[in-house]
């Protein structure tokens, strides 16, 4: 089996930590026979990505003889369970892909490896002007953006032409979102879109939209309980109505594009980053197409393009120039971002955007023509959450479910998550 070969995580936190302990899992630094470094690479994906990982990485060793890549994936949640465990037990891997949310907490705990100590490997240079800084915290460069993102409402279109709802697009409100889902919902007997409460991610876009913030720049919180007793309000509303999927369906909801709404068959619609959408490919046959998120009532853009995810490396690795080599590889070998296309986001490195462009093919260009649609229009992009954030997302849908199954008002469970982000911010 080829050592690049990706495999799913295991199921809980509690038997990732004993498998490392009591099976004998590689830890950092290992060297194989014959010599060869071994670096521990692991993500979050969908089989798509795994796929296209896999054959990167068969390039990568073929091009460095004496070093051999172990990867794991799997669905966002998992991924960010078995990254806790390992930085915990300081046992972070080699390299890492991680989420705009995770640096600041990973950097602050010594997690990751100041890569200045790196620079003569890895090359920063052709980056996307701005985007390096989104990795840095302290002025210290913990993390390279890998690709370029930004949300989207992704949707079955044969369900939706075939409702005779008008397709959406550029410049349409929260209000005119909600009327589609109405529609659609009664067009088609299912729910026009997941319900959108759930997801801190949206809430962001929502709220952006309307003139704030989900964080300050000395790292509070940007908006008050009546603005998410508002928000929850409206989504509770819609879900009531049958406009959004139901309070069972949310529970199934994990991170992975699988389990879905969308992907279940049992919605029209879904809310997600544009470069994990190509996961749904598979599950929803008829195929799927991309609209821009909604706009504020005064046309305010909420979204924005972000790093889809970002690369660093695990600052207790006995390997770092080798592992600065494979983050410099994915990030400006151009017959890598071939292979990858656009699974990770639309490539930082601006010389391969501009020469992998006109190769893209299927749903990769679909994403580069979705990103270039919004090109222009939308404001800059928040700075990294705080540390807490992270802790902050499992709380902002736990607060929800209180609302979604009707045990909770919307105005008392944001009241509640206010309370408990304020002193987690803190702490």
């Amino acid at each position: 089996m080829p050592g690049h070969k990706a495999t799913g995580f295991c199921a809980s936190a509690l038997a990732l930590a004993l498998c490392a302990v009591l099976a004998g899992c590689a830890g950092t630094g290992e060297s194989a026979g014959g010599g060869k470094v071994v670096l521990r690479y692991t993500w979050w994906g969908n089989p798509d990505r795994a796929a296209r990982t896999d054959q990167a990485l068969a390039l990568f060793e073929k091009r460095h003889p004496g070093i051999r890549v172990q990867t794991s994936f799997s669905d966002y949640n998992a991924y960010k369970q078995k990254l806790a465990v390992q930085a915990t037990g300081g046992d972070a891997p080699d390299v890492m892909q991680l989420d705009y949310r995770q640096i600041d907490q990973y950097a602050s705990g010594g997690v990751l490896l100041d890569l200045a100590r790196q620079k003569a490997v890895l090359h920063t240079s052709e980056i996307d002007s701005g985007l390096p800084a989104t990795g840095r915290v302290d002025n210290t460069q913990y993390a390279i953006p890998q690709g370029r993102g930004t949300e989207t409402v992704v949707y079955d279109v044969k369900a939706w032409k075939d409702s005779g709802v008008p397709l959406p697009k550029q410049g349409w409100t929260w209000d005119d979102w909600a009327d589609d889902m109405r529609a659609l919902a009664k067009a088609t007997g299912r729910p026009g879109g997941t319900d959108p409460g759930w997801s801190e991610d949206v809430f962001e876009v929502w709220l952006r939209g309307q003139g704030k913030s989900l964080y300050t720049t000395d790292r509070r919180l940007g908006f008050t309980a009546d603005d998410l007793a508002r928000y929850w309000t409206f989504t509770k509303g819609l879900q009531r109505e049958g406009a959004v999927s139901p309070a069972e369906q949310n529970t199934q909801l994990d991170g992975s594009v699988e389990n879905t709404p969308l992907g279940r068959g049992k919605a029209v619609a879904d809310t997600n980053w544009d470069a994990p959408t190509s996961g749904y490919l598979a599950l929803v046959p008829t195929g799927i197409a991309l609209a821009p998120m909604p706009s504020g009532a005064d046309g305010t853009p909420g979204q924005y393009y972000k790093p889809s995810m970002f690369l660093g490396i695990g600052a207790h690795t006995a390997h770092a120039e080798a592992a600065a080599e494979l983050v410099d590889f994915l990030i400006n070998d151009e017959d890598a971002a071939r292979i990858l296309g656009a699974t990770r986001g639309i490539p930082v490195n601006e010389t391969i955007r501009r020469r992998t462009a006109p190769l893209l093919k299927d749903f990769d260009r679909t994403i580069a023509d979705y990103q270039a649609s919004v090109e222009g229009t939308l404001n800059d992009p928040p700075q990294a959450p705080p540390p807490g954030d992270n802790a902050l997302q499992t709380t902002f849908q736990r607060d929800y479910d209180q609302v979604s199954f009707d045990r909770m008002s919307p105005g008392k469970a944001a009241q509640d998550y206010i309370t408990e982000a304020k002193a987690e911010l803190r702490s």
